[in-house]
């Protein structure tokens, strides 16, 4: 059996509308958009890890943190530009049976992640796959309770079915598939066989605010530190004879 060609694809515009120039702002001391790079390269899962840039410039970062290039016509990159029509494009112009769309705005998304998600997609035979990720809380939409009931005790937050919002760390398509809808229906982001894969709550981080990075920024600099937590002076009192601090 032929091999599948699988290609990671990290779509960088370099404006943005709520943070000027975002994907090359530095994040713990690296442009934002490397790490995304970092995590595809990491997964391991790969044959090709690509910037899709409209933005030639962009090629050096690029490559300087391993990734390869490719600059996309500025046709497909004002803030109006429909992603179908990015990932058409791309598809077109890249050899490739499975294509992965890795946000560069997910900072904190696990090479794991992405590695596991892969045999998600081919068990369940997938073509379009997009991230979610799980809220164990009281919900509510268009005014009205999701996943509890109003007329009967207040239900405890453990015993609630989780809901489900896509966050969109990453995506992933089957390239024959997606050209066919395209071509039938020109859209195809959610085309035929459709399946959510659930992620973490660091890899939903999305950075779309100033506070996002200051967030992530945080999250990065803690990980590097190592820094064991603290506690009160009464939990060594009550609980430091019994248990390991830390665990």
């Amino acid at each position: 059996m032929k091999k599948e060609k699988i290609i990671a694809m990290i779509p960088v515009r370099l404006k943005s509308q709520r943070i000027k120039y975002k994907n090359l702002r530095l994040l713990a001391g690296k442009p934002l958009m490397a790490y995304a790079i970092d995590s595809a390269l990491k997964s391991g899962i790969f044959d090709k890890v690509v910037v899709n840039s409209e933005v030639p410039e962009i090629q050096q970062i690029a490559e300087r943190y391993g990734a390869e290039f490719y600059l996309r016509d500025e046709q497909f990159a004002s803030s109006t530009t429909n992603s179908d029509d990015v990932v058409l494009d791309f598809i077109d112009n890249n050899d490739c049976d499975i294509v992965y769309w890795v946000n560069p705005t997910s900072p904190l998304q696990s090479p794991v992640e992405l590695r596991e998600s892969l045999g998600y997609f081919r068990t369940n035979k997938l073509d379009s796959m997009l991230t979610c990720i799980d809220h164990q809380v009281h919900s509510l939409y268009q005014n009205k309770p999701v996943n509890f009931v109003e007329d009967e005790k207040f239900a405890r937050t453990q015993d609630l079915d989780p809901v489900q919002t896509c966050v969109f760390s990453f995506m992933a398509w089957r390239s024959s598939a997606f050209r066919g809808s395209m071509s039938e229906r020109n859209y195809a982001f959610l085309n035929g066989n459709v399946g959510y894969y659930q992620v973490s709550k660091l890899s939903s981080i999305d950075i779309d605010h100033e506070e996002d990075f200051a967030i992530a920024d945080y999250i990065i600099r803690a990980r590097k530190s190592e820094k064991k937590p603290e506690y009160d002076d009464l939990y060594y009192k009550l609980y430091a004879e019994t248990e390991t601090v830390g665990v």
